[in-house]
C-alpha cells in the first residue's frame, strides 16, 4: 500500500528518507522548514513536492507526518504540529528519545533508520535496518508496511533496545570515525599521509564485520599484552596527554576483554 507522506525537517535524514519514500512508490507532498531553501534543497530531488514553513497541516491530504528533526526539537515541533484530522499517523526518527514526546496523538510511533547520513551521498536504504515502535497496531502497520516498501530488514524495537541500539552505533560508527581522525592527526604531524592506513583500515573492517564476534579477530600490542610496545606509545604520545589517556584506556579495554575471553 502506497501514503501520502510529509516531512516535518529538511537535514540528511529528511534528504534520504523523502528520495526513498518516492522510489518506494509514495508521494511526498510536503517538505517543511525554517529555511525554505534547505526545505527547496531537498524538494528539487523529488516529483511534486511542496515547501512550506507553517507547522499548520490542516489542509494536508498526507497520511504521514515524519519528523525528521533533531532530538532537542522533537517536543516543541510535535506541541505546534497541527495535522489533518485524528487519523493521521506522525513519528519521529530518533534513535535515542522516546515515543511519549508525541503524547496525545491518536497515532504516533518511532520511525528509526539505523545508519549515518549525509546529503548528496549516495545511500542504499535497502540495506539499513528500520526500528518501528508505535502507539495502536494501525500506526504499527502504516509504519512497517512503508518501511518494508524501503529496506529488507524491519524490526519492532521497544524505547529500551533503540536506546541500546543507539548507544551501540555510537561505539561502533562515532567513535571509530573519531579514532581515524585521529590517526589522520598522528601522521599528519610527521608529515605522513593517511592514505598508507587505508588498505590495514579497510581489512580491519572487513574482518571484523565476517566474525562472529569483533574481538576473536582482535591484533596489535593490547590483545598480546606487549606492554614493551605499548609503553613506546605512551611515551612518543606524552606531548598530547588527551591522546595519551585515550589510548590507555582503549589499550585496558582491549586487555580486559581479551582476559575474559
Amino acid at each position: 500500500m502506497h501514503y501520502s507522506v510529509s516531512l516535518i525537517g529538511s537535514g540528511n535524514v529528511a534528504w534520504h528518507l523523502s528520495q526513498a519514500l518516492e522510489k518506494a512508490g509514495h508521494q511526498v507532498r510536503e517538505i517543511y522548514s525554517r529555511t525554505p531553501g534547505h526545505a527547496e534543497r531537498v524538494a528539487e530531488k523529488l516529483y511534486d513536492a511542496q515547501v512550506v514553513t507553517s507547522l499548520d497541516f490542516s489542509e494536508s491530504e498526507s497520511d504521514v507526518f515524519l519528523l525528521c528533526v533533531s532530538d532537542d526539537a522533537i517536543g516543541r515541533v510535535a506541541d505546534e504540529l497541527i495535522l489533518p484530522d485524528e487519523d493521521a499517523v506522525v513519528c519521529h526518527t530518533s534513535g535515542t528519545q522516546p515515543l511519549d514526546l508525541l503524547a496525545g496523538r491518536e497515532h504516533a510511533g518511532v520511525f528509526y533508520p539505523l545508519q549515518t547520513f549525509t546529503s548528496n551521498r549516495r545511500l542504499d536504504l535497502t540495506t539499513v535496518p528500520f526500528c518501528i515502535e508505535s502507539t495502536d497496531q494501525h500506526t504499527e502497520q502504516v509504519l512497517v508496511g512503508i518501511a518494508q516498501s524501503i529496506s529488507r530488514t524491519v524490526y519492532l524495537v521497544d524505547a529500551q533496545e533503540r536506546k541500546m541500539l543507539h548507544v551501540g552505533a555510537v561505539f561502533a560508527c562515532n567513535f571509530t570515525n573519531h579514532l581515524l581522525a585521529l590517526s589522520r592527526h598522528l601522521l599528519a604531524q610527521e608529515g605522513l599521509e593517511f592514505g598508507l592506513l587505508k588498505p590495514l583500515v579497510r581489512e580491519t573492517f572487513e574482518k571484523a564485520l565476517e566474525a562472529a564476534d569483533p574481538a576473536t579477530v582482535q591484533t596489535g600490542p593490547a590483545v598480546r599484552e606487549d606492554y614493551q610496545v605499548i609503553h613506546a606509545h605512551l611515551d612518543y604520545l606524552q606531548r598530547t596527554p588527551h591522546w595519551q589517556a585515550l589510548y590507555k584506556s582503549i589499550t585496558d579495554s582491549i586487555v580486559l576483554l581479551s582476559r575474559r575471553g
